[in-house]
This record gives C-alpha cells, structure tokens and sequence, in this order.
C-alpha cells in the first residue's frame, strides 16, 4: 500500500520553534499584538498600540489589582527612537471566584490598550514596535505564559483593522465623573466607603467594589451595603494580613448591565491602624484536586508527582526497581495497544497480516522489522527527550505532538495513507520507477516505517503500568533510562512478533480475494478519523484559523495525490492536473504555514513574569520576619539551623498560585498548627517564587518538583526533607510535626 515514502514525511519532521510574530498561541489563550492608527502615524496623530487576548472559555488573566491570588498582565516596550509607550489602559474587570477566594480579571476576548506617542515624523515605511508581555492564564490550574512580539505598523496608511475592537474596549474603560464623591473610614476591621452624587442610572443599583491597591481589604468577604439619601455606603472587610495603608484609594465601581465602571478616588478620613494584628478565620477545607498549579512546560503536575499523604521525600515512582520498572514498561507497552490512539495503526498491521499470511518468511520479517522500528523510535525519542530536559527544558512524555508542524506533518501522512486506501491514488504511479524498485526489493522498510508511524501515534498516549515505569526512567542514568524505553516499544511490539511467528495464523484467515479491496477501502476510515483527533488538537494549539489553514493544506495535498498518482488518469492528464495542483498546493503553503507556525514560546522563556514593589512572599511587604514568624527561605539557613538541633518547615510559594493561598489562609493560619510549630521550635521559612529566582529552583528540582506549592519538613540532621501534600490538611501538618524532635 506505499507505506514507505508517505511515512518517510514524519522521519524528515523537525520539531520547530517559534520566533518573533505578532502572535503568539497556546493551548489557554491567543495572544496579539494590534494597532490602531486610523490617520497614519505621526506627531500628534491618534496612535494606540495593544495586546489582544483570545481566553479559551472558562480562562482568565488578570487586572492590575488580580484579588487574592494571581498577577497582572505586564508589558515591555522596545520601540524606535523618538516613539513612546504609555500605561496600560486597563477595562473595567469582573469578579472571578474560585473556592474561598475572589480574583479580578477578564475572560473572553481582551484587549490592553496602551497609547503612543512621536517626537517627530516617522521614517521608513513602517514602524517596527516591540514587545515582551507576560501573563498568568488561571482556570482550576494556573499558568505563567508570555512572548516576544513584533509588529511592523504603516507610516502612511491607517491601521483600523481593529477598530472595532479598540471602541468596544473604550467603551469599557472606566470613567471619572466630576461630581462624584468618595470618602472612607476605618472602623476597627471594617472599611467604611461613602460615595455620594451618583449618576440618575446608578442610584439604588447593587453595586461592586474594585479598588486598585492589593492586599487591602478581604475581596472574597460579601459587603454589607445600603443607600442612605442617595449616598451609597458599603461596610467592606479590611485584610488582616494587609501591608498597605494608603492615603488614597483609586477604585472602580461597577453595577450589572454596565460595561464601563466607574472610577473613584477614595478619600481616607481616619488613620490606619497597625497591621496584621486581627486573626485570619479559617477557610473550609477544599477535596484534594480543586485546585491545581503547573509551572509552564513541567514534565509532570505537582499534583501528579506527590499525590496522596505524601508521606516521603520521594515521588511514587521512585519507590520502583529497576527490574520493577522493566517489567512495569514491557506490560505497559503490549496494553498499549488496545489505547485509540494506537486503533489506525493496528488496521495497518491487520492489513499487512492478511495480505501476508500465507507467505511465512515475508511474514516473520515484517514483524521482526515492525519491532525494530518501534523499539528504535522509542529509543530515539527517549533520547531526545533526555537531551532536553539537561539542556534545562521541562518536558514530558509526548512533547513532539506539543509542536503544531509536527501534528499537521501527521495529519498530512494519514490523510495520504487513507487515500490510498481508498484508491484515490497509487504511489506505483506517482513516483519515479526507481523508487518503485527499491520499495518491490525492501518490503521490509513498508514495515520498519509502519513502527516510526505507530509510536508517533502512541506516545501520547499513557497505558496502565507505564506511569510508574517512566516516572523512574527520566530520573535514572542515560543507558537504563533508554533500557526502560526500548522495553516498552518491546512491549507493544510484541504481539505482533509473537502473531508474526506462529504457525497456525496462516491456517486461521482466509485465502487473500476481492474481500481484501473491500478491506483496504474499510482500513481508511480509522485513518481519516486520526485525521479528525490531529486537526482538533492543532485547532486546541493554534486556533480556529490554524485549523482551517490545516484544513485547506489537506485538500490541496489530496487534489495533488490525485493528479499525480491517478491510474485512471493518462500521461497527459497527469501533467495537466498535477501542474495545477502543484501551483494550489504552493499557494495554500503560503498561506497555512504562517498560521500553522503560530505557537506557545519555548518552554524556558515562558515564565518571565515581573511585579513592581518591595513584595516579598505572596505580595506582601518585604521584612526579615512577618507578624506570624516566617523568614525568608536560604539553602544556607535551613542548613545552619539542622546543625543547631532545629527542625524547619519550608513553604514554596508563589503569589500567583491559587493552591498556595488557600494553604496559607486556612492550614498554615490555624491555631493548632500555629502551636505545634511554636511547641517544637519548628523555623518558619517562606521560599517566595513570584519572580524568577535561581536558587529556588535548584532547590526544586533537588526535591524532584517542578512547581508550587512544596512543603517540606527537614528534621535536625535528616538527610532528606518530608514532602507533605499540596492540599494540606491540619491533621497531616500536625502528624508531621508530631514526628519531630523535641527541642533540648
């Protein structure tokens, strides 16, 4: 059926990066860089720049103020001489619960209006703007995106292809109206806030409550509101963990059914008091998997790598043998073959068994080939895999269908192997005879591909008992971890080696007839239907508009296997046709694979996020030691006070992961383990990972986690620290301690 040279397209695949683009896509958002500059660039002319945000539905981005958890979007301009950016001009936000906490942010299609400004005409015809935007991208997962963009804007020509855009999101900003008055008043733990002289259409309305600076008050409390003479008055819980004590609060207001907010500069009258005295009310306890976070590109979810009590230092995998692991990869490998995603591949094996039945050494040399082409491309991408994760790169099993070329190259190798299926072309008629030739004398590659073309398939794809097997194997030297992988394509390739020797198969199918072209027509659907699965999961990486371009790029390529592979069609009519499919084939490359191209940065520059402030651990202000007792984490310092005969209790934290504030709301504020730290003089130390910070991600991978939240408990003079649980409970932090030394 021609196997050979349709799968030769996927051995000649690389795995590309993207580069500089005005676009940049990941399975959560789309993220672009616009213009708006109806008259032309120039001085004084209206010129606004943007990143416009696509939300898969149920993502979020955040405000400037992103609630209890979170981080607002930054960008970071390189333009020309003589061109300026200004402030993100930010549209009025909404209110995103999760759980016990209350976020501020966007869904749906976003846009972040930034204004520009010349010194003087532009030269050229165009205007390079760059661009480095970051943002973190929630739903029950939380993850730190970003990229580099590039734009060239017109001089001369207007930019208005957004302009619809632009004005719906003007129409969102929030507007100051003069007459309104703001005051408020602290009133023990409680922000007393007046606004009076609203507008007719927001008298007696229920209204929300924005304020622009974090850490100020409990977002998650409910207000207790009212109107008093057309002055609306609403009693707002303070934060009792809050570290600013503003002068001014610039706020927005915010009624149902009205896009753009209100803007309000919240006047103080009282002083404030001292903070973080008040004690923070336990939160409920949230089932384990509600809330999850994964750093960008990690190999594995934290939830993934320490499930359970967590009651080691060590991932479950770990707990294996090598010999375990063996045996885990080989049974894993043979029932991967019952996974869908492998189903296209066995109607392949099933059409080569019935065409060769009777032919016994053609036969048992297909499946000898088969097996060493499986067992060779798991190598291979074993070994590629382990290259990048020392090279720094966090990935996972399955990471080259991550790439979008490389599922469009799939997507095009199957829709040309169903084709053939179904006689739509031949390969006999469509290559040069010399390549005919070699395929008649060297069947055997038909089958050596046909293993390349199913790991392809399969290695996303996760069989019980392979989970244990490679959780162990990318953590073992080069040679065993490359032994675990050649097992597991040992194990899927086994039964067909095994069915390929046995002697009775011949006598149990039937004698090859007209039956079999019926069968090979049949074998095509599951392969259109792989075709389906690869051009959502572009669709899922690139959007609607890579997925059309997928779409439109596979329509060519079959005019194309047609005209030039036709039997029906004369030497002439070849010539004729293929000459016209060649030149739409080119022309829808053109244009697909720019939208094909459109693809998350690399993994190692995706979480380049930044804050502004003297922040420290989750937001708050910076200080040696906070109101509760926590330091801030060292390698040095834990080490100095195990030598001391002092147990410590690290918290890896980040202010943008949900899982981390509820921790630190909830189990690490309640009294109980409050005491039981102070009872074994456990040190406190909070490892902040807001911004990029070297050494706590040494100390990560040194604890085999690729993520926040890690708590770890290191006894004095243990060699390894106790790992607990991302979701803790009071129960396991409390048997934790119990566990500890006490203090001399």
């Amino acid at each position: 059926m021609g196997l050979g040279v349709a799968a030769s397209a996927l051995a000649n695949t690389s795995i590309l990066g993207g580069g500089l683009s005005h676009v940049v896509t990941t399975p959560q958002v789309k993220a672009e860089l616009v213009a708006h500059a109806p008259e032309g660039l120039g001085p004084g002319k209206p010129m606004w720049l943007g990143l416009k945000i696509e939300h898969q539905p149920h993502w979020h981005t955040y405000w400037k103020n992103p609630g209890d958890s979170g981080l607002s979007t930054s960008l970071e301009w390189s333009l020309p001489a003589g061109a300026q950016a200004g402030q993100i001009e930010w549209p009025t936000p909404k209110q995103l619960p999760l759980g016990p906490l209350m976020n501020f942010g966007y869904e749906d299609t976003l846009l972040l209006p930034v204004a520009m400004t010349l010194a003087g005409p532009a030269s050229g015809d165009t205007l390079e703007v760059k661009v480095r935007a970051d943002w973190l991208v929630c739903k029950d997962v939380c993850i730190p995106e970003g990229g580099d963009f590039v734009l060239k804007v017109p001089v001369q020509a207007a930019s208005a292809g957004h302009a619809a855009l632009f004005d719906k999101t003007r129409a969102a900003m929030p507007t100051a109206v003069a007459s309104v008055q703001a005051q408020a008043a602290v009133e023990g733990d409680t922000l007393v806030v007046r606004v009076s002289a609203l507008p007719a259409g927001w008298q007696g309305r229920d209204l929300k409550f924005f304020p622009e600076v974090e850490g100020l008050i409990q977002n998650a409390s409910k207000p207790s509101t009212q109107w008093q003479q057309g002055t609306w008055v609403a009693r707002i819980a303070l934060d009792p963990q809050r570290s600013a004590a503003p002068t001014q609060v610039p706020a927005i207001l915010t009624r149902e059914g009205q896009p753009a907010g209100l803007a309000v500069q919240v006047a103080l009258t009282t002083p404030w008091p001292s903070a973080g005295t008040a004690p923070v009310a336990a939160l409920p306890a949230l089932g384990d998997g509600q809330l999850r976070v994964n750093t960008p590109g990690a190999g594995q979810s934290a939830a993934a790598s320490n499930s359970g009590s967590g009651s080691g230092s060590e991932s479950g995998s770990s707990s294996l043998g090598l010999a375990a692991a063996l045996l885990f990869a080989l049974v894993g490998g043979a029932l991967l073959n019952l996974m869908p995603c492998v189903f296209p591949v066995l109607s392949l094996k099933v059409l080569g068994f019935v065409g060769h039945a009777h032919d016994r050494k053609r036969l048992l040399t297909g499946g000898i080939a088969y097996t060493a082409g499986v067992v060779m491309s798991f190598v291979a991408l074993a070994a590629l895999l382990l290259a990048l994760r020392a090279g720094g790169e966090q990935l996972g099993w399955g990471f080259q269908l991550q790439s979008p070329m490389v599922v469009a190259a799939l997507a095009a190798l199957f829709t040309l192997i169903g084709l053939n299926l179904m006689g739509v072309f031949e390969f006999g008629s469509a290559l040069p005879s010399s390549w005919a030739s070699a395929r008649a004398k060297h069947p055997a590659a038909d089958s050596w591909l046909t293993g390349v073309l199913a790991v392809a398939v399969a290695s996303p794809c996760t069989a019980p008992f392979m989970g244990a097997s490679l959780g162990l194997a990318v953590s073992l030297p080069a040679w065993q971890a490359l032994l675990v992988f050649a097992t597991l394509g040992l194990g899927m390739a086994l039964p067909y080696l095994l069915a390929s020797a046995w002697p009775g198969l011949a006598r149990a199918l039937p004698r090859p007839g007209v039956w079999m072209s019926h069968f090979k027509t049949v074998m095509a659907f599951p392969m259109f239907a792989t075709v389906v699965w690869l051009v959502w999961v572009l669709g899922q990486q690139v959007g609607i508009d890579g997925a059309a371009a997928l779409l439109g790029l596979l329509l060519s390529l079959a005019f194309a296997a047609w005209a030039w592979g036709s039997g029906s069609l004369g030497r002439k009519g070849r010539a004729g046709f293929g000459l016209a499919a060649t030149l739409l084939l080119a022309a829808t490359l053109v244009w697909a694979l720019p939208a094909l191209r459109d693809m998350p940065q690399p993994l190692s520059t995706a979480s380049g996020l930044s804050s502004t402030g003297p922040t420290g651990a989750d937001g708050q202000a910076s200080r040696q030691t906070d109101a509760d007792g926590w330091e801030p984490w060292s390698a040095q310092r834990v080490v100095q006070a195990q030598a001391a005969g002092q147990a410590v209790f690290v918290d890896f934290t980040a202010a943008w992961c949900v899982t981390c504030q509820f921790n630190k709301r909830s189990t690490l504020a309640s009294d109980e383990v409050k005491a039981a730290f102070a009872a074994k003089k456990v040190l406190l130390l909070r490892a902040d990972w807001t911004r990029r910070d070297p050494a706590i991600t040494a100390e990560l991978n040194a604890l085999q986690r690729s993520g926040v939240p890690v708590y770890a408990v290191y006894a004095p003079g243990a060699a390894a620290p106790q790992i607990l649980s991302e979701i803790l409970s009071v129960a396991e932090v409390l048997n934790a301690i119990d566990k500890l030394p006490v203090p001399g």
